[in-house]
């Protein structure tokens, strides 16, 4: 796989602390059990997109804010060490660091919760101070762990420019249609799908028709990510499934946002969407034969080598 030019990207979003416990299964309620194994490490839906694009080669502008507790200078040092621009991180006073307890099955399915911390202060200035990097960017990329009112200050800035915009929609919410036809690139899971259209998405066909629907309305490109089964692009001329490697996983977590950071690298590199995708896919795969979040992506002499089969 070829580069055609050095992909640059910049992201608007979250960092977190990742608290990882890996456990036979949940307890119930009331219910205390033992778990097998624990593990802290760095993380949040922008973060992880950042180390995965910068991993890949990709020139990575963060924008962020971290609190000024043990954390933050920590995922400042983390961002440094893996090649991502830190001019745009700020550093809030008397604010925690976000954080994620993230508890593991032994199939490797995953439960997050997210406590925002410092990322509820990424603000609309913040997009401002970066307007430049993001004029010059080939992609700017977007998720929902910051206030919503950024992240549509941030789409509408990117548009201003023709800065092409991929926006992952996790946690899931409703969002704005106005602000979502002016994206290049939408990427819900079935979840997320469900919350942004306010219909069940329990099967391919209902992804399709939800999918669609948004398409009518004016979304450019939708892409649904659908786990192990790969994941399905609609535009206005088609619904194109495209399927992920088959392996046995040992740890899903952060394999979504590894889908986001390679695919926009991929795509910025100079691939067509398709082709895009498909290595996003094996990326994102590769990333679940490991525990841990960041620790767990490739770098891309790594990835090459992995050779994984659709």
């Amino acid at each position: 796989m070829k580069k055609e030019k050095p992909a640059k990207i910049t992201i608007v979003g979250s960092n977190m602390f990742d608290l990882i416990t890996y456990m036979e299964r949940m307890p119930r309620k009331g219910e205390t059990i033992f778990g097998k194994d624990f593990e802290m490490g760095f993380g949040g839906k922008g973060a992880n997109q950042a180390v995965a694009a910068s991993k890949l080669g990709a020139e990575v502008n963060m924008v962020t804010t971290v609190g000024d507790d043990m954390f933050g200078p920590k995922t400042i040092e983390n961002f440094e060490k893996n090649d991502v621009n830190t001019d745009s991180v700020g550093v809030a006073s008397d604010e925690s660091s976000g954080v994620a307890p993230i508890f593991v099955n032994e199939e490797g399915d995953n439960w997050i919760f997210v406590i925002p911390g410092a990322n509820s202060l990424v603000s609309k200035e913040d997009v401002d101070q970066v307007s430049e990097k993001i004029a010059n960017s080939d992609v700017l990329v977007l998720q929902l762990e910051i206030p919503k009112e950024t992240v549509y200050h941030a789409i509408k800035t990117a548009a201003e420019v023709d800065t092409p915009v991929i926006l992952n929609p996790a946690p899931a919410a409703q969002l704005r249609m106005d602000y979502l036809t002016k994206l290049f690139l939408f990427v819900p899971n079935e979840t997320e799908l469900e919350a942004t259209t306010n219909s069940p998405v329990d099967s391919l066909q209902a992804a399709k028709k939800g999918a669609r629907k948004l398409v009518e309305k004016g979304v450019q490109n939708v892409l649904v990510t659908l786990g192990d089964k790969g994941s399905l692009l609609v535009d206005a001329k088609e619904a194109v499934n495209l399927p992920a490697p088959s392996v046995d996983p040992v740890d899903t977590t952060g394999a979504g946002d590894a889908f986001i950071g390679s695919l926009s690298t991929f795509w910025a590199e100079g691939l067509d969407l398709r082709r895009a995708i498909k290595e996003a896919n094996k990326y994102a795969t590769a990333s679940t034969m490991k525990k841990g979040t960041q620790k767990s992506f490739l770098d891309r002499e790594d990835f090459l080598d992995k050779k994984l089969e659709l």
